[in-house]
This record gives C-alpha cells, structure tokens and sequence, in this order.
C-alpha cells in the first residue's frame, strides 16, 4: 500500500476536547475496505438500517481525529473490519455525538469472482471421461430447478497435479455462463479462531447471490485432512464444521455447485469425502494426447521450434500437461533465447527432458 495505514483509534482526544464545538467534525464519509488478514471475497457487511448504524458508530468512534485516507477500524459487531475515510469537513476534525457518519456502500472493483471467457473445453486436451462427466453439472447449472433433491451440488475433481482440474472447472463456468468463485483451501487457514470459518459462510452468502454459481476450492486436503493426521498441521475443525454444513445444504441456494480439488484422496477425512455425489477422476496424458499438447503450444511459441514430436512424447511419459509446458516446452525456449538462437532446436527440447528426469530420479532417492 502506497501510503501508511494509519490506525484512528491511536489518537483519542479526551472528552472535554470534544465538547468544544468548534474540533467537532460535521459530516464523515466511510468506504468499507475489509479485514487486514486477506479473504476469499472482498466482501463487506451491508448496511441495511444506516441511522441505526450512525448512531453505532458515533459511540464507538467518538473522540476520534477523522483524517481523509485514515482508517477506522471496528472493535464490537465485526472485529478489524476496516473503513476508510472518504472524506471529512472539516478537515482534521474529530467525531462527536452530532457528527454524520455516511458509509458509501457502492461495490468496489476488484473481487476475486471471476467469469472466466477465456477457457473452453475444446483448449483442453484429453480428459475425455472427466469432461462427459461434467455435462451433468452443465445441466444443473443451465436448470438447477428441474433437480430438486437430486442435484449434483458437491463434485470431487481428484488425480494427479497438473492435469487441468482448475482449467475445466473454469470451462465449465465459461459454458454454462455462471459466477466462478475461486479459493485456495490454504487461504481459510487464518491466523484468528473462527476466521476461516466466517470466510466460508461469506463464500457461500456470495455464491448464493449470485447463483447459478460454482464455488471451487483447490487443494482441499490442505484443510480435509484425515482426523488421524490432524495433530500434525493444526486444529482445523471450525473450517471443516463450516464446510460442511454449507455442503450438506442447510442454507445452500438452488444453483449452486461445489467443486473442490485435490491430487491426495487417500489422505482426506471420510466425513469430507462423503459428501461428494460424483468423483471425477484426472488422468496423466496418454502419448497421442501428449503430442497434441506438444504442437499446440509450439504453435505459439515467439520463435520458430524445430522439434521431433514424436520423440519428445515419448520423453515426456508419466509427465502432466502443466509439467509438459512449463518444464520442458518453456525450459527449451529460454534456454534458446538465452543463446540469441534464431529457433529453438530439437537439442534444447532433449535436454530440459532429460534433464527433468534425472532430476526426479535424484528427488526419488531422498524420498
């Protein structure tokens, strides 16, 4: 942040200083900000009754010196819940029992509820079974009122690291034209009691708004972690409990769909793991597959690649697709570029292959 953040509540000014009416600030503007710790949503309370809420916050805020840009943190309703202040006249004034406190509700900009458009399921290649499997969760999300009870809320997308479960949960999204809501289960691990837990419930409050929606949580056994390895990574059952209830659909809204990720099944809690309705499995690329994922990334690439297709996939075997671009396909065209090569030859492509290998036969041995 550009400037410092300056807490208002370090500059108290004594009640007598406040009755002097002449320090008194007449109106303060608010813009609702959040909480310092980062969320899943940029979400705020709303403010449905403001005299109410006026009132509320001359209490707690009075003696205050209100500065523009400062911020006002809240101490009782939602705790840290930052404001900043907007505007203020007179300036460097400071909130007593007459001052008007306005809060401008209008949304802000960013939010991390992405409509994706730029994803489609014909970009991603293979995956066959797992994209067939996701036409049911495109008809529930184009009609979720014709499923009633039957409706896939809760999908598991399972398989190896890198194989395109976040790509098609984002084509899925992009298809049906629905609010993708995305969330690292790393990123509910707060360092508060109870924070995890209320970012849940906003996700969910959010998704429910906005429904047809698709809330998608990656790395999910970073929080679904079996009960019998629960001591060694933190107590996080209020985050699990808010899960779940969110996912048995006790406040759920219609049109709403869960996807959550993971390359771990066997470690995850049994209670977590019922709740899915379908598994979609994700597999490593078959040779054909790897060679389509191959020539269509060279068709890219910022200078001419002379590589051997077929040699290349079948050095690649056992690697995902992610693996494939990133590892070797990006290795090689850097390594030419580095070198003021004109084209990337097929020597640069071999050696990020064999080079990744012996580095994963030396990761195995430490293993």
């Amino acid at each position: 942040m550009a400037r410092s953040a300056q807490r208002s509540s370090l500059k108290k000014i004594p009640q007598e200083a406040i009755e002097a009416k002449e320090a008194t600030a007449e109106i303060v503007i608010l813009q609702p900000i959040g909480y310092p710790l980062c969320g899943i949503i940029e979400e705020y309370p709303r403010i449905e009754e403001p005299e109410l809420f006026e009132c509320y916050a001359r209490m707690q805020w009075n003696g205050y010196i209100a500065r523009k840009n400062d911020y006002l943190f809240d101490q009782r309703m939602f705790p840290d819940f930052a404001y900043r202040i907007q505007e203020v006249r007179p300036e460097d004034t400071i909130i007593g029992q007459s001052t008007t406190i306005v809060v401008n509700q209008e949304e802000k900009e960013k939010t991390d509820i992405e409509y994706p458009v730029e994803i489609a399921f014909d970009d991603i290649v293979g995956q066959v079974k797992a994209k067939r499997k996701c036409k049911l969760i495109e008809r529930y999300l184009e009609e979720p009122e014709r499923f009633g009870k039957w409706a896939p809320r809760n999908i598991l997308f399972h398989g190896p690291s890198g194989t395109g479960k976040t790509m098609v949960a984002k084509a899925l999204a992009n298809k049906t034209d629905v609010a993708f809501l995305p969330i690292k289960a790393t990123q509910l691990i707060g360092e508060f009691v109870g924070e995890g837990s209320r970012q849940i419930h906003q996700l969910y409050e959010k998704a429910g708004e906005l429904a047809p929606s698709i809330i998608f949580i990656d790395e999910l056994d970073a929080i679904a972690l079996d009960r019998r390895y629960q001591e060694l990574r933190g107590d996080v059952a209020e985050i699990v409990n808010a899960l779940l209830t969110e996912m048995d659909g006790i406040s759920q809204s219609e049109g709403v769909c869960t996807i959550c990720a993971t390359n771990r099944t066997a470690v995850l809690d049994g209670a977590v793991r019922s709740r899915f309705e379908e598994e979609i499995e994700f597999v490593l690329p078959g040779k054909e597959e790897r060679k389509e994922i191959i020539k269509l990334n060279l068709q890219t690439f910022p200078i001419k690649a002379e590589a051997n297709v077929d040699e290349l996939a079948k050095l690649t075997n056992g690697l995902s697709g992610r693996d494939i671009v990133e590892k070797i396909l990006k290795s090689a065209l850097h390594n030419a570029i580095m070198d003021d090569m004109e084209k990337v030859e097929a020597h640069y492509f071999e050696k990020a292959a064999s080079g990744l290998q012996k580095k994963e036969t030396n990761t195995h041995l430490y293993v």
